[in-house]
This record gives C-alpha cells, sequence and structure tokens, in this order.
C-alpha cells in the first residue's frame, strides 16, 4: 500500500518570503535613508536646548564633544511669546491651530465621504463627469483663488451693481480659515474615499437596500463603519497638512491674533533678518507634538487605510 504524505503544503506567501525587506542590499539603502532622514530632526532637537551663544558660534554637532544645554529657550518661547511677540507665548496660537484643524478636517473628511458614497452607489446622470471634475480640480493651484476668494467674503458677488451675495463678514474669523481648507481638501479626499467605497461589497449593501434602509440609514450604518481605515489615514494627512500650513493662515487670519494658527507664530519668532535664531528650534520642536500624537493614535488604521480597495474581495 502506498504511503500517503502527511506533510502540509507550505502556504504561498511562505515560498517567496514574509519579510519586506529580505534583501541586505535594500535594507542597508533603507537604514541609510531613515538616517539621513533623522539628522535634521537630531539637529532641531540639541539646538533646541543650546544657549544663543552657542547657536551662533558653532553647529549643533559640537554640542556632543562639550554638552552646555539649557530649558531657557522653552521658557522664553512658551510663556513669554521669545521677546518678539510681546508676552503671548505659544499656548493661545496652539489652541488656534487646534480650533482651526479639527473643524476642517471633521468637515472636509464628513463631506468628502457622503460625496464619494454619492457618486459611487446613488445613480445620477453626469455622475461621472462630476466626479472627473472633482479630480479635475486637483490641478487647480490654491494661490490663484485666494484673492478671489477672499473678495468674496468682504464684499460679496455684484453684478451690474446689484448685490447678488451679500458680504459674508467672516474675513478674520475661523470660519474665513475652515472654508478654504476645506474646499481645497475636498477634491482630493472625494478622489481618494470613492476609490474605497466603490468598492464596498454590492450585496452588503443591496441587502440593506432590500430590507427598507434608505441611503442616509445605509451610509451611517454600512459605509461609515467600514470605511473607518480609510477615514483614519486620510484625517491624518488633512490634519498634517491644514496643521502646517501658512499661506491660508496668512491670506485670511494675518491681521488678527485672535485667530493666529501656531505656524503664523512660528514664522514671525525669528525675528528680524533671524535675530532670534534661538526661539525657533524649540518653537517647531513643540509644535510637532500634537501632530505625532495624532499620527501615533491613529497609526493602526493608517496601514490598512492606505490599501484599503486596492484588492476587492
Amino acid at each position: 500500500m502506498a504511503k500517503v504524505s502527511l506533510k502540509r503544503n507550505k502556504p504561498l506567501l511562505a515560498e517567496h518570503g514574509t519579510k519586506p525587506f529580505t534583501s541586505p542590499i535594500a535594507s542597508a539603502v533603507v537604514t541609510v535613508i531613515a538616517l539621513l532622514w533623522t539628522v535634521p530632526t537630531l539637529g532641531l532637537v540639541v539646538t533646541s536646548f543650546r544657549t544663543k551663544e552657542d547657536i551662533l558660534s558653532s553647529g549643533w554637532w559640537t554640542s556632543f564633544s562639550n554638552p552646555t544645554f539649557t530649558l531657557d529657550n522653552f521658557r522664553a518661547v512658551l510663556l513669554t511669546g521669545g521677546g518678539s511677540l510681546g508676552s503671548e507665548g505659544m499656548i493661545p496660537f496652539a489652541v488656534n491651530s487646534l480650533a482651526i484643524t479639527i473643524p476642517a478636517v471633521v468637515l472636509s473628511v464628513g463631506f468628502g465621504l457622503m460625496a464619494a458614497y454619492a457618486l459611487a452607489w446613488i445613480p445620477f446622470r453626469f455622475s461621472n463627469q462630476v466626479f472627473y471634475s472633482l479630480f479635475a480640480l486637483q490641478g487647480v493651484p490654491l494661490q490663484l483663488s485666494l484673492l478671489p476668494l477672499l473678495t468674496f467674503f468682504a464684499t460679496g458677488v455684484q453684478i451690474g451693481g446689484t448685490q447678488i451675495i451679500p458680504p459674508l463678514g467672516i474675513v478674520g474669523t475661523l470660519a474665513a480659515v475652515w472654508f478654504p481648507h476645506v474646499m481645497f481638501g475636498l477634491p482630493l479626499v472625494t478622489y481618494l474615499l470613492h476609490n474605497f467605497v466603490s468598492a464596498l461589497p454590492r450585496e452588503l449593501l443591496e441587502a440593506a437596500r432590500v430590507d427598507g434602509a434608505n441611503h442616509f440609514e445605509v451610509f451611517r450604518k454600512i459605509v461609515l463603519p467600514l470605511s473607518l481605515p480609510a477615514v483614519a489615514s486620510i484625517a491624518i494627512f488633512q490634519f498634517l497638512w491644514i496643521w502646517n500650513d501658512l499661506l491660508v493662515a496668512l491670506v485670511f487670519a494675518g491681521g488678527t491674533d485672535d485667530v493666529a494658527p501656531l505656524t503664523l507664530h512660528l514664522a514671525n519668532l525669528g525675528g528680524s533678518l533671524g535675530s532670534k535664531w534661538e526661539n525657533v528650534a524649540p518653537a517647531a520642536l513643540f509644535s510637532i507634538i500634537i501632530p505625532l500624537i495624532v499620527f501615533f493614535s491613529l497609526q493602526r488604521y493608517f496601514v490598512r487605510g492606505l490599501l484599503a480597495g486596492s484588492v476587492k474581495s
């Protein structure tokens, strides 16, 4: 009687290896790139703890042979504004950045997900043309629209001397900074989420419709929970883009310290011709704390969201 082999077949992935970087050359290249990418951050951290005299007289790498560190730079920028913008410190500007970033992210991602669901699963005339138009809007430079948008906020729309749309009266407020971020973030957010939402199982959505669920219920109970990985990953990108923005803040909130974000404060911390360089490094180090918290708190969704929709089951 012939013997039957009971050895299990190895998984397909085992034949090719499961490690992403099995080549020594690839590992070496990635290691070198990671080290080069880390060097400026290391210089920023070291510089933030050095005195003004040391910063102006020698490079940050000399601190390893002659270490002299201080916390005076952090006290100056956090409590007194670094001596360049009075005595406000950075905390109020960080609060303004949060007040700008969080609503803008929620609105852009929320409306983008609803638009993605409508374009993917609600058939209507010219839906494909609308989707292609949204994709094409990503090519419109933000700089070309800042002045017309600011004029619209301040004066409204007039045609032939007739006031068609009255002035919104939001210049210098948080809303004036929210709207540009939401409007210019929506095309990309909608495009990315559309790729994920359109890959959801059709049978699942059709079963919900057969059971009597309307589009709002399908969106709230099925699409939204299943889209959380993609939503989280896109929310991370939106948060980083809006948090680090300077141009929109400079145009729509530049003349009002009450709504000025952290980036606008950082741009002024260096003083005239970089005379207060010792303020920039600790302030920049402080400004990256909140984005790091957001990234690490949502990182479990990050890779899943990047790969979402790439493979259909």
